[in-house]
């Protein structure tokens, strides 16, 4: 079997490709870069003393689950390129990474023109950080618990579509709450969530046969934006004392669910 992915360079991403090449015989990873020290370097967010101490706890809590950014396995072949050039990338220059059983988007940049074209026939799956159709578009699930809201944080795998982040649903993914951890480690306890449950339906065979459910747009609470998340929101977020008490939670209506 081979598998394409398309994703990023932080330790998350580069753990679901290490997964991937132990079901796999080879995966392509076409890996989109950005700075591994979010808020110290200005980058896709900006450099600031509050973004610092923010992406201190992420960071903190993706190296808990994750490790560290890592060599990759001899099976994998990668190509890396600056975050947002994706789209511009020649289509010659992919042929080896077109011809896969499994097409996968995790944390890339807005896809675009003939790779989108060709990914939504080869019925690429993408995972979205956060509960859709509720929470859409960038940091969905640091939006949830700023809304009050932790059952919504969680993972959608979904078929990839022209929109964002508003393809047919495979299911989603819900991390059970652990008492005593932070609201950091909850929220990448989600990415962990989501990458077991799409290791699982690749190597069982059952991605592609897994009934799907359009979005209801009509249920959507947030569509943000990365200009959203700012200094002010992040500090806020920083200062509250955030209860992820199981008592406290309420689930919204979910499709196939995998709770863990």
């Amino acid at each position: 079997m081979k598998v394409t992915i398309f994703s990023s360079n932080q330790p998350r991403h580069i753990n679901l490709v290490k997964e991937l090449s132990h079901i796999a015989d080879e995966v392509f990873f076409i890996c989109e870069v950005n700075t591994v020290f979010p808020g110290e370097i200005n980058d896709f967010y900006k450099k600031s003393n509050i973004m610092q101490s923010y992406f201190k706890n992420v960071i903190s809590a993706e190296k808990k689950l994750f490790g560290d950014i890592e060599f990759v396995s001899n099976n994998i072949r990668s190509l890396f390129i600056k975050e947002g050039d994706l789209s511009k990338i020649k289509q010659e220059i992919l042929k080896d990474a077109l011809t896969s059983d499994v097409y996968i988007v995790f944390g890339s940049s807005f896809i675009k023109g003939w790779l989108i074209d060709f990914l939504i026939k080869n019925k690429a799956v993408n995972i979205h950080m956060g509960i859709s159709p509720y929470y859409r578009g960038s940091s969905c699930n640091f939006w949830a618990l700023y809304d009050n809201k932790p059952g919504f944080v969680g993972a959608t795998i979904h078929l990839l579509s022209k929109g964002l982040d508003n393809g047919d649903i495979l299911f989603h993914c819900i991390p059970k709450v652990i008492l005593g951890e932070s609201p950091f480690e909850f929220t990448m306890r989600a990415v962990e969530v989501a990458q077991k449950g799409l290791i699982k339906v690749i190597k069982n065979s059952k991605i592609n046969r897994i009934e799907t459910i359009k979005q209801d747009k009509n249920l959507e609470i947030r569509y943000t934006k990365n200009k959203d998340f700012t200094d002010e929101t992040a500090y806020e977020f920083l200062q509250r004392d955030i209860n992820l008490s199981p008592d406290l939670i309420s689930y919204p209506k979910l499709f196939n669910p995998i709770f863990e």
